[in-house]
């Protein structure tokens, strides 16, 4: 299964905006025979607290324009936003729509309490993996990235790992080595698919990746200094060839928990 990364800046707290930037760039994913496109964190806001303003019901304007661009172009279509679903602060949310009316998601179980983040978003519990076209992808966003044993829970079920991020160029060498570290030490893919650009006062350098299961670069986007620059890089994820790599090195075997 071919796909697709779309690296891309983000108007802050301007959906419409951010919907006109990314159809475009969600076709020319599709083109190229991407059958995943998967976009970033907060694609519609950015990173904003002000979650009055930015938060929307399920369904809200977000989520759909994730279901019609999945239905328009026959494929699947990724990305997180904020959402108000029944508790007193709202989620960052990873819906994961596909080209027949099917939705995912997958609620960030790590609100950033660096960022304060926490303070203004509900943590999510419970993991989620999904079929897709054969490939089982886990689901996962920006921060979940540093605790390793939430990769490792969806190990053994998991072909590939979608990070959807907005990490700042300011820690850009821990994205890069924790997103090679999940794929090497879980013998699976890694679409990593981070934002650039600057918003909410940070940079955002992008440096968004496709791991194998031995942690080889299938897909870099190209290092353009601390505010990246807009760029769809694709790789081809095979879950037999995940299933051939844990058979002739059977690390997860020795694992004890």
């Amino acid at each position: 299964m071919k796909v697709a990364a779309v690296q891309h800046d983000i108007v802050w707290e301007d959906r419409d905006a951010n919907f006109a930037r990314l159809e475009p760039m969600i076709g020319d994913a599709a083109a190229e025979g991407a059958r995943l496109v998967v976009l970033t964190e907060m694609y519609s806001t950015g990173f904003s607290m002000d979650t009055a303003h930015t938060s929307e019901p399920p369904g809200g304007p977000s989520e759909q324009f994730v279901a019609d661009q999945a239905d328009a172009h026959g494929v699947w279509v990724g990305a997180s936003m904020p959402v108000r679903d029944g508790v007193d602060r709202p989620f960052n949310r990873f819906l994961l729509a596909g080209p027949a009316g099917e939705r995912y998601h997958y609620d960030k179980i790590h609100p950033f309490s660096y960022g304060r983040e926490d303070e203004h978003y509900a943590a999510g519990d419970g993991r989620v993996t999904v079929d897709v076209e054969g490939v089982r992808v886990a689901l996962f966003v920006c921060y979940d990235l540093r605790f390793a044993d939430e990769f490792w829970a969806l190990a053994r079920d998991t072909d590939c790992y979608v990070v959807v991020a907005n990490w700042p160029a300011a820690r850009r060498e821990h994205w890069r080595t924790l997103a090679r570290a999940r794929a090497i030490e879980n013998q699976a893919y890694v679409v990593a698919a981070n934002r650039v650009g600057t918003g909410g006062g940070l940079d955002y350098a992008g440096d968004s990746a496709v791991y194998g299961p031995f942690g080889e670069e299938l897909a870099i986007a190209g290092d353009t200094g601390p505010v990246g620059t807009e760029e769809i890089i694709y790789a081809d994820v095979d879950r037999d060839h995940v299933e051939k790599v844990r058979a002739k090195f059977p690390f997860l075997e020795d694992r004890r928990s």
